[in-house]
C-alpha cells in the first residue's frame, strides 16, 4: 500500500474471504463453492458485459460450462443464501432506526420463453416493453443500504398456464401474486427471521393497497407509503381526496424540511401533516409534500403505533430515494441485470449472488467511513470507487498500486469541490 493512503486492500481481501466462507457451506460439493467464489469475484469486476460466458472467460476457464451449471444444475438453494445475504447486512448495517423500502423494477429481455416476461410496464425503460419484473426489499440505515429479499413478479399471463411455469422452472401449483403480496411477504420473511426494522416505505402501487397496510399494522410496523392524490382518507369531518385536503391546508401548516441529503445538496420540500380519523389503534395521517419549485404535490399514507414528530415522517419518505440508488449500483456494479438465464432456479440464485456482491461493497464502504470520516478534500469512499479499487488491487492486483491510489484521490478531491460548490450554490439561492 502506498504511504499516505488510508485505503487497506488487505483487509477488504480479508472481508471478501469471510463473507464467502459465510455461505460456502450452503454449497455440499468443493467445485460450486469454489466456483460461486469466481462468479462473485466477477460480479464485481470491471467487465463491461457480466454473464455466465464472460466471467468464465475472466476467471480463466475453458467454457462458459461450469457457471452455467452453477446457475441451472448444482445442488445448493438460492433461498438460504438469500437469508445469508439478509443476516450479513443487518448485521453490518445495523440501525435501530431502519427503514425496509419496497420497490419493483424490470429488465428488457427478448423472446417469450425467459420466466415471468411479458410486455409490461418498467421503469427502467419508462414505458411498455418486454420485460421481467422483480420485487426487491432494500434495507436502509444511516451506515448504508442493501437489498435483503426479492420475488419475482409471475403476470397471470404465465400463472394461468401450468405447462409454461413448469417448462421454466416453476411450481405447476404457481398462483397469481401482486407486488404488494409479494412485499407483504418479503415483510413477513424479514421480520420472522428475528430482525427488526420499524418503517416500511414505498410508492403508490404498495401505498394504495389496504391488505399490506392492514398487514403491516398488525405487525406493528409503522410505514409512510405514496399514495395517488385521487386517494381517499377519512377525517373527523368525512372521507376526501388527498388533493381535496391539501386545498383546504392554511400557509402556517406548512413547514420547509430536507427529505436527507443528495448529491447536489439538501432536499428541502414544504411538508404538512393531518391527522386522519381511523377505528383501528395507532396514529394514522396523511403526509403531504410540495416542491417548492413546481408546487407539485406528493401524498403519503403514515401510520405508527405511537405518534412520532413531522421531522421523523420526513425521514421515512426520503429513504425511498435509497432504492433507486440500489437498482443504479446494483445493476452498474453487480450485474443484478445482466443475467441471461431462462429458468426460475438460474434467476434467483444470480440475482441472490449478485445481491451479495452489492452487499460486500455498501458494507465496505460504511467500514471505510467509520474507520476514516477522510480529509476535506476528499469525499468519502463510494461504492464505485471501492469496486474499482478493489477490482485493480485485489482481484487484478497491479504493481502501480501508488498510480492507482492516486487517480482515486484525484477523483474523489474533483468530486469533493463539484459537491462544495453545489452546496453554496445552493446557500445563495437560499438567501
Amino acid at each position: 500500500m502506498a504511504a499516505g493512503h488510508s485505503v487497506d486492500p488487505a483487509r477488504w481481501q480479508e472481508a471478501f474471504e469471510v463473507l464467502i466462507g459465510r455461505i460456502a457451506g450452503r454449497f455440499v460439493r468443493v467445485e460450486p463453492r469454489r466456483r460461486v467464489r469466481q462468479l462473485v469475484l466477477g460480479l464485481l469486476s470491471d467487465l463491461p458485459r457480466k454473464n455466465c460466458w464472460t466471467i468464465a472467460e475472466w476467471a480463466g476457464e475453458a467454457t462458459p460450462d461450469g457457471m452455467q451449471h452453477l446457475l441451472g444444475r448444482a445442488k445448493w438453494d438460492a433461498d438460504q443464501v438469500r437469508d445469508e445475504v439478509c443476516d450479513y447486512v443487518v448485521e453490518h448495517l445495523h440501525d435501530d432506526q431502519a427503514v425496509l423500502v419496497v420497490d419493483e423494477t424490470g429488465d428488457v429481455k427478448k423472446g417469450t420463453r425467459t420466466v415471468g416476461v411479458q410486455r409490461q410496464y418498467t421503469g427502467t425503460a419508462g414505458r411498455i416493453e418486454n420485460s421481467q419484473v422483480a420485487v426487491y426489499l432494500v434495507y436502509v440505515g444511516r451506515r448504508g443500504y442493501a437489498a435483503v429479499d426479492r420475488e419475482l413478479y409471475v403476470p397471470r399471463s404465465w400463472s394461468s398456464e401450468p405447462e409454461r411455469c413448469r417448462a421454466a422452472g416453476l411450481a405447476q401449483e404457481t398462483a397469481f401474486a401482486t407486488k404488494p403480496e409479494l412485499a407483504a411477504r418479503m415483510i413477513g420473511r424479514f421480520l420472522d427471521a428475528g430482525h427488526r426494522a420499524p418503517w416500511v416505505a414505498g410508492d403508490e402501487v404498495y401505498g394504495g393497497n389496504p391488505k399490506l397496510r392492514a398487514a403491516l399494522e398488525e405487525r406493528g410496523c409503522g410505514y409512510v407509503l405514496a399514495v395517488a392524490r385521487t386517494h381517499e382518507v377519512p377525517t373527523h369531518a368525512g372521507k376526501f381526496r388527498a388533493d381535496a385536503l391539501a386545498k383546504k391546508l392554511p400557509k402556517r401548516a406548512w413547514q420547509k424540511l430536507s427529505a436527507g441529503a443528495g448529491a447536489k445538496g439538501h432536499r428541502f420540500y414544504d411538508w404538512a401533516v393531518i391527522d386522519l380519523a381511523y377505528p383501528r389503534p395507532g396514529s394514522h395521517q396523511l403526509l403531504i409534500r410540495r416542491n417548492r419549485g413546481t408546487g407539485e404535490l406528493t401524498f403519503y399514507r403514515c401510520y405508527s403505533p405511537r405518534p412520532v414528530p413531522l421531522t421523523e415522517l420526513v425521514r421515512v419518505a426520503g429513504s425511498r430515494w435509497r432504492v433507486e440508488e440500489f437498482f443504479q449500483s446494483g445493476k452498474g456494479l453487480a450485474g443484478l441485470d445482466e443475467h441471461q438465464v431462462r429458468r426460475f432456479a438460474s434467476w434467483s440464485r444470480w440475482v441472490t449472488l449478485a445481491m451479495l456482491a452489492h452487499a460486500f461493497l455498501a458494507v465496505v464502504r460504511a467500514d471505510e467511513h467509520a474507520r476514516h470520516p477522510g480529509p476535506a478534500d476528499l469525499i468519502p469512499l463510494t461504492c464505485n470507487e471501492i469496486q474499482r479499487l478493489f477490482t485493480t488491487l485485489v482481484v487484478q492486483p497491479l504493481h502501480d498500486a501508488a498510480h492507482r491510489l492516486g487517480w482515486s484521490d484525484w477523483r474523489r478531491r474533483h468530486q469533493a469541490r463539484a459537491k462544495a460548490s453545489h452546496y453554496r450554490r445552493q446557500a445563495a439561492n437560499r438567501a
